[in-house]
């Protein structure tokens, strides 16, 4: 016997909701739902993790113009940097080619030889940095079209019960068409945030790469030069005014 509560509750449910579309549409209604939602699990995941490695090599970008470019040495810059950052990784590739370069047997140009080292331990950095990115370019791109099926299907529902009843009466197909619309409407909420987040990666991962690249010329012009060149914004901060000679008087240009 169906008590008043139960009644109640039934008589006020929404036939036309979400859960009411997936009741009608069943097991491929279900089936569509279920693997749009393991899409936006796996792209909200993959949005979230790379969002958190990019800002931590950006904070890393910032301590290094403090921190690397004012020791004397390269050994003593390594030991201000993080452990298994992105710039101690450049760096440590760096001084482990040089090392290298003196077990050659064949004479290659040192200058050659620690460029080529550098520019693929900063491309492997980028690579990893965009592992993951394709799973965000593939949901954004077939969202649309997994809901699309199950609008397909939806509509076919609503003309199959409207040859089955005789007329297109609302009843017969508000269902079917209702759970048509919640399907196109799901794609789209999966998709978009996946292409906006793709999108956002990528630039960060390229303002990433160039700051790297940046770093990389920089170490290389220093060790190349045992440490006589120097980034400019490092170099105007310690490096004195030199004096300007006029005859046999010194002529100090902020005097």
């Amino acid at each position: 016997m169906t008590t008043p509560a139960a009644g109640a509750a039934a008589a006020n449910a929404n036939p036309y909701g979400l859960m009411g579309a997936l009741h009608q549409g069943g097991v491929i209604a279900w089936t569509i739902f279920i693997i749009l939602v393991i899409m936006s699990a796996s792209s909200w995941y993959i949005m979230f993790t790379k969002l958190f490695e990019q800002q931590k090599i950006l904070n890393q970008a910032k301590r290094v113009r403090t921190s690397f470019w004012g020791t004397p040495t390269i050994k003593d810059g390594v030991s201000k940097l993080e452990r298994n950052s992105a710039y101690r990784q450049v760096v440590e590739d760096g001084i482990l080619a040089q090392d290298q370069h003196n077990l050659l047997i064949d004479p290659v140009d040192q200058h050659e030889w620690l460029g080529g080292s550098l520019n693929r331990s900063t491309a492997a950095i980028n690579s990893k940095l965009g592992t993951g990115l394709a799973l965000l370019a593939t949901v954004g791109s077939t969202a649309p079209f997994v809901g699309l099926l199950g609008t397909v299907i939806g509509i076919y529902r609503a003309l199959v019960k409207i040859g089955a009843a005789g007329q297109a009466s609302i009843d017969a197909v508000a269902g079917p068409v209702g759970e048509a619309l919640i399907m196109t409407a799901l794609g789209l909420v999966v998709a978009v945030p996946a292409v906006m987040g793709y999108n956002w990666l990528i630039r960060r991962n390229k303002v990433i790469a160039e700051q790297l690249g940046t770093f990389a010329v920089n170490l290389h012009g220093y060790m190349v030069s045992n440490g006589a060149l120097r980034p400019q914004l490092a170099s105007a901060k310690t490096a004195p005014t030199p004096p300007l000679k006029t005859g046999s008087a010194a002529i100090n240009p902020k005097a």
